[in-house]
């Protein structure tokens, strides 16, 4: 019998090539096992409001209005919702034609855009001009899509930090570039080597790879560290010797849990240093709602921001930004708030201040409690969860350990998750998926478990780790 048309054997081989360990095999006997009627909790990603995290109550209230209109001609909506909200839902319906249903323009709403502008204007001192500014599906949207205007061909490199998140990896197969990685400096709370960087370049550079970007991922996922002024100023410097566009993932500039080094975004540093860096190193940075005290993953909204990107190639984006039509209207809403949250004076705002302030001070709180648990385990060692949602412990496995996951056909770190997955439930992602030193192991796990629980999570996770050792080393 003929072959059928599609089979595996001839898809496109990008697709085949693209890992994404967030949601890989870790992800997938977890779904089993809950299925099958087993408690787990999800530490594998960062989705706030599935592990218990409440919406904030001032944006709900806005989108529950721009999504039931009607609700605003009900003689007692001033009881319901408070009169801010219902200005708030009016003026988003005002910048639409349909209201929330319908299309807007491929790049988003202009009003939206134009409150995302004056938000980075007052965050780095700077202009922002709304028409370099794209509304997306989440920031991967956002990171895809411009991956995509990049890459041209297998001989088309990306550099990015390593352990990296995996969106990068998988999104330069998919476009079928080459992943060239620089890693990080574990032993220096996750630094930069900018030695070991230009040396991935010269050498992905002798291999006949046209090195185009490199990608900054600050706070970091899932190392968890925050980039100082110098650190993000030096890589800009480099970028601009090696003629690279700057690809700044900053979606977890709100997630900062020490106060040694706050969140600096790549523009501010890049407009700081002056020509001929702030004229001629190009620049996309990336934001999104899924993150920060927000944790609105399931609305699917971010942005992405061009500095010194030609018109051409802005129009190219906006042409194929064009083929999708539109980025979801109620995530746009959402964005909105975001950027444009209640102020001082009215209605909403000792509430909106509490609500964020409160979920920011736990996560400070859990950062701790789970470096400080990891740390007091047999064969791990943690470094301090500085920023983001992570903490990513390396595992000192013992040689009968690799032995036996070897045997079991599985890699060393893959094997130890596994085994902690059917032990205790605690879905988590081996450190393998996010790329690591030969040798070494790791996992990476969430700090959302809610705070009441977080001691009895790490309780958990600590007996089966010191089991697990003692079993392996004897």
């Amino acid at each position: 019998m003929a072959s059928k048309p599609l089979d595996y054997e001839n898809i496109n081989e990008n697709v085949k090539n693209c890992a994404y360990a967030v949601r890989g095999e870790l992800f997938l006997r977890a779904s089993q096992l809950e299925r099958e009627g087993k408690k787990i909790i999800f530490t594998n990603v960062g989705n706030p409001h599935q592990m218990g995290q409440k919406p904030l109550t001032f944006p709900r209230q806005v989108l529950a209005l721009c999504q039931a209109p009607f609700l605003m001609e009900n003689a007692h909506v001033g009881i319901m919702f408070p009169d801010d909200a219902i200005a708030r839902a009016k003026h988003y319906l005002a910048m639409t034609s349909g209201g929330v249903g319908a299309y807007t323009d491929s790049r988003g709403l202009p009003g939206i855009r134009k409150e995302v502008a004056q938000f980075i204007e007052i965050r780095d001192g700077y202009p922002s001009n709304p028409d370099l500014i794209f509304l997306t599906d989440g920031a991967t949207k956002g990171i895809m899509q411009t991956l995509g205007t990049i890459i041209r061909n297998k001989n088309d490199g990306i550099v990015v930090p390593v352990p990296q998140y995996p969106l990068y990896s998988a999104t330069i197969s998919l476009s079928g570039g080459t992943f060239i990685p620089y890693y990080l400096e574990e032993s220096a709370n996750w630094g930069l080597d900018i030695d070991h960087i230009r040396q991935s370049i010269l050498d992905a550079r002798q291999k006949g790879i046209t090195v185009r970007a490199m990608v900054i991922i600050n706070p970091g996922n899932p190392t968890g560290q925050c980039l100082s002024y110098a650190n993000i100023k030096e890589l800009i410097e480099f970028c601009y010797q090696e003629n690279l566009v700057v690809l700044a993932d900053e979606v977890y500039q709100q997630n900062i849990y020490q106060d040694e080094r706050p969140f600096i975004s790549a523009k501010k540093v890049l407009m700081d240093m002056g020509l001929p860096y702030s004229k001629d190193v190009q620049l996309f940075s990336f934001h999104t709602v899924s993150k920060g005290f927000w944790g609105e993953c399931g609305q699917r909204a971010g942005y992405f921001e061009m500095t010194n990107i030609p018109p051409k190639i802005v129009d190219e984006i906006y042409k194929v930004a064009s083929i999708s039509l539109s980025p979801n209207v109620p995530g746009q809403v959402l964005l909105g708030l975001m950027v444009n949250p209640p102020k001082p004076g009215d209605i909403s705002y000792a509430q909106f201040i509490s609500e964020s302030k409160g979920i920011l001070e736990s996560m400070r709180r859990r950062a701790h409690v789970i470096t400080d648990g990891f740390n007091s385990c047999q064969n791990v060692q943690c470094n301090f969860t500085e920023g983001a949602m992570y903490s990513f412990p390396q595992l000192k496995l013992p040689p009968k350990a690799i032995e036996a996951a070897k045997e079991a056909g599985k890699a060393p770190d893959v094997f130890y998750c596994l085994n902690l997955l059917d032990a205790t439930g605690i879905s988590t992602v081996p450190g393998s998926g996010f790329g690591q030193k030969e040798g070494v192991f790791h996992l990476r796990t969430t700090i959302l478990p809610a705070e009441e629980d977080i001691s009895e999570v790490m309780a958990s996770f600590k007996k089966f780790n010191d089991d697990f050792m003692a079993k392996y080393e004897a």
